[in-house]
C-alpha cells in the first residue's frame, strides 16, 4: 500500500501513520477510500510547531469499518500555502477544515465555504496557535442595555486581589477534634478512662 501511494509510513501509538506532500492529499485520500476501504473520515485536526518553516501539520484520522482498522495521514504546511480540500472525497471534512482554519489559520484551497466556524465574525487571530496570547485581545459579551454584542478590552480583575500566602495550618491553634462517642471514653480528668496520657 505504501509503495502504491508513494508516501512515508511509520507506526505511532499503535496506528499506521502516512506522511505525504500536501499537493497529493486528495489523490491519497481518494485511494484510501476507494481502494483500501477507509470509508469514514473521523477527524481533521491541526498541530502547531512555530519553530519550523512549515509550522502546521494537518492530521486526518480515517476508519475502515469493514477491516476494523484506523489510519492517520499527515501533511505539513505554512501560513500561506493552502492544502487542497478533501471535502469532495469525505463530506465530513467540510466542517473539520473550517475548524482548522478558524483555530489555526490553516488554508484549504477548493473548500466550498471557508469561513470562521467557532469564533465570532470580527475575531482577530487564531486561538490555538502557540503564539496567540493567553488572555486574547478583547472579550465579547451581550449588553442588555444596548441590545447588542459589545467588544471590550480584556480586564483581568484577579491581578488586583490581595492574596494572603500564609498557610492556614501554620501558626493557628485548633482544638483537638472530638469524635462521636469520645465523651464516653473520657474520664473526669479529661483523659481516656484507664489510660495514661
Amino acid at each position: 500500500m505504501v509503495a502504491e501511494l508513494s508516501v512515508d509510513a511509520t507506526v505511532a501509538y499503535g496506528e499506521l501513520t502516512l506522511v505525504c506532500h500536501r499537493d497529493r492529499i486528495v489523490e491519497v485520500m481518494t485511494s484510501l477510500r476507494d481502494r483500501f476501504g477507509f470509508q469514514q473520515l473521523l477527524d481533521v485536526c491541526g498541530v502547531d510547531f512555530p519553530e519550523r518553516a512549515e509550522r502546521f501539520d494537518v492530521v486526518y484520522h480515517l476508519l475502515s469499518m469493514t477491516r476494523n482498522a484506523r489510519i492517520r495521514v499527515k501533511v505539513s504546511t505554512d501560513e500561506q500555502s493552502p492544502v487542497p480540500s478533501v471535502a469532495d472525497v469525505y463530506s465530513s471534512a467540510d466542517w473539520f477544515e473550517r475548524e482548522a482554519f478558524d483555530m489555526y489559520g490553516m488554508l484549504f484551497s477548493g473548500h466550498p465555504d471557508m469561513r470562521r466556524l467557532l469564533t465570532d465574525y470580527g475575531f482577530q487571530g487564531h486561538p490555538l496557535r502557540k503564539d496567540f496570547p493567553m488572555s486574547g485581545y478583547v472579550e465579547v459579551r451581550y449588553d442588555e442595555e444596548q441590545k447588542r454584542v459589545v467588544y471590550e478590552p480584556v480586564k483581568l480583575t484577579q491581578e488586583f486581589r490581595n492574596f494572603d500566602f500564609l498557610s492556614p495550618w501554620e501558626g493557628a491553634e485548633y482544638p483537638a477534634p472530638v469524635l462521636p462517642g469520645d465523651e464516653k471514653a473520657v474520664g473526669s480528668a479529661g483523659t481516656p478512662s484507664g489510660g495514661k496520657v
